[in-house]
């Protein structure tokens, strides 16, 4: 699915299954917490830090499904259209950005 077909989709499920958009600051603390249990599960998963017996069901994928669905809410609500943002991002890191690690010693292995 597009970005630009997920938008729309998140903007129907708000129609029908919300009663509006939560303000934008609001969301930005939504984006704010869910961020936060991405880095937990990261932390726990692949950092040094130890699992609690709460993170047993936790999941990356669905957390990082939290994560796009408030971003998307964000965007729809501001009137930005991601698809063509994120477009026009790729071209500009892709020429910017070309050959810039090519040379990088960290990443070469």
């Amino acid at each position: 699915m597009s970005i630009k077909n997920c938008q729309k989709t998140v903007d129907n499920w708000i129609k029908k299954n919300g009663v509006r958009y939560f303000n934008e600051l609001t969301n930005l603390a939504q984006l704010t917490e869910e961020v936060g249990e991405v880095a937990r599960i990261i932390s726990r998963e692949y950092g040094e830090q130890s699992k609690k017996p709460s993170d047993k069901n936790l999941s990356l994928g669905e957390e990082l499904a939290d994560v796009l669905f408030v971003l998307l809410c964000i965007a729809n609500q501001t009137n930005i259209n991601l698809q063509d943002e994120f477009d026009k991002k790729l071209k500009i890191k892709s020429i910017r950005d070309k050959n810039r690690h090519k040379n990088n010693k960290k990443l070469i292995t």
